[in-house]
């Protein structure tokens, strides 16, 4: 644990607290927002839009961090835009003011996740990533585990009783944004170019990125086109005949699996590779989709969700650890930024991808495809050399 410093895990309890604001309303959230009067179109273009915000605004905002030397105030005002938008999605109803409110919420996630990444990579060493990468991922996803087991112990008690949910889950985000102030920035000189930077700027940082960045993000890339959803998982689960209730619970296991994993799975990608690591994750995604062809038993689903759990834990924080060891340090939140902007407009690709192939050849077809694909971005991954230095 001495390479999980003072800031780290101050980091870490902020993120705690937003994800345990944020999954308080993510099983609920469809469901609200149809007792409004959303139709399932709208609920999609809500998403859509949210998503697609996040997505373009982490490559901004990675850039621009780098760019002015500066992470608290990315950091700080990201985790408090999301946090004031639950208390707003229920001052009115009206369309667009769900608009402004969900977007805030995804614009704060943009806001925050380059430079927070950033500060996470210069608290450790080149030898250490993996592990403060990985607790930090650990952390925040036990906001996932707490978020839905409160959201569902709640609506056991007040049955259909949204809009006080949501005024609930203001109070983890305030927790969240008192911690965020125990925060300093260190002092990092601005860069001296004088160019201003622009909403698409971060683009341009595929041309001047190494070598070893292109042909890792090409990889991380072509496995997000066909990592769909975790909706479609659920829904699987859902056809084969869990409850409503079931399908909450067996989400909320798998973020438990994967709280519990990702810090000792961190701490193994540092002794035994990054790289080894994360295509291992792969080739568990892989037998998880293999199986979901399938499945229909509730034991085998939970062994799958076990698996699943894994996977996470062996790949979302390595993947940021391995960009950030291959990355110059004065260009780590416009590197991760970047490959987080690419990432959620993949994300949204698949996401579509899928919900096609399921609609015209069935969920079978659809897991198939997605796990044969893995496997292959497995192999890309698996023939490139790896370097920390890998600053070509």
């Amino acid at each position: 644990m001495k390479a999980i410093t003072k800031t780290v895990w101050i980091l870490s309890l902020v993120s705690l607290f937003t994800d345990t604001a944020s999954e308080m309303l993510y099983p609920v959230m469809p469901i609200y927002l149809k007792s409004i009067g959303f139709s399932i179109v709208l609920i999609g273009v809500l998403e859509g839009i949210a998503e697609a915000m996040a997505g373009l605004s982490k490559g901004y905002f990675g850039k621009l961090s780098d760019h002015t030397g500066k992470r608290m105030p990315f950091v700080q005002l990201g985790y408090t835009l999301s946090a004031l938008s639950k208390p707003l999605m229920v001052l009115f109803v009206t369309p667009l003011w769900i608009f402004f409110a969900r977007t805030l919420d995804r614009l704060g996630k943009g806001l925050r996740t380059g430079a927070r990444d950033a500060i996470l990579s210069g608290e450790a060493t080149s030898a250490t990533k993996g592990r403060v990468f990985g607790f930090h991922r650990s952390m925040d996803t036990l906001g996932a585990v707490a978020g839905p087991a409160i959201a569902l112990i709640y609506l056991q008690l007040y049955p259909e009783d949204y809009k006080t949910l949501f005024l609930l889950a203001f109070l983890p985000g305030v927790l969240a944004i008192i911690c965020s102030l125990l925060l300093k920035d260190k002092n990092t000189p601005p860069k001296t170019e004088s160019k201003q930077v622009s909403f698409f700027s971060f683009l341009g940082y595929w041309k001047t990125s190494s070598a070893s960045y292109r042909k890792l993000v090409v990889g991380l890339l072509l496995f997000a086109l066909f990592n769909s959803s975790d909706v479609f998982l659920l829904l699987k689960a859902k056809q084969s005949g869990m409850s409503d209730t079931g399908v909450i619970g067996v989400y909320i296991f798998y973020n438990l699996v994967y709280a519990v994993a990702a810090f000792p799975l961190g701490i193994a990608a540092d002794k035994i590779g990054l790289k080894k690591v994360f295509t291992g994750g792969l080739l568990l995604f892989a037998i998880v989709y293999f199986g979901m062809a399938y499945a229909s038993d509730t034991k085998v689903l939970y062994g799958l969700f076990f698996l699943y759990g894994l996977y996470a834990a062996a790949t979302e924080g390595v993947s940021k650890a391995w960009i950030s060891n291959i990355s110059k340090k004065e260009n780590i939140a416009t590197a991760i930024g970047s490959y987080s902007a690419f990432q959620s407009i993949c994300a949204m690709a698949a996401s579509t991808l899928a919900g096609l192939m399921w609609y015209g050849f069935g969920a079978p077809v659809t897991f198939i495809v997605t796990g044969t694909a893995t496997l292959a971005v497995m192999l890309y991954l698996s023939a490139m050399p790896y370097s920390p230095k890998g600053l070509s």
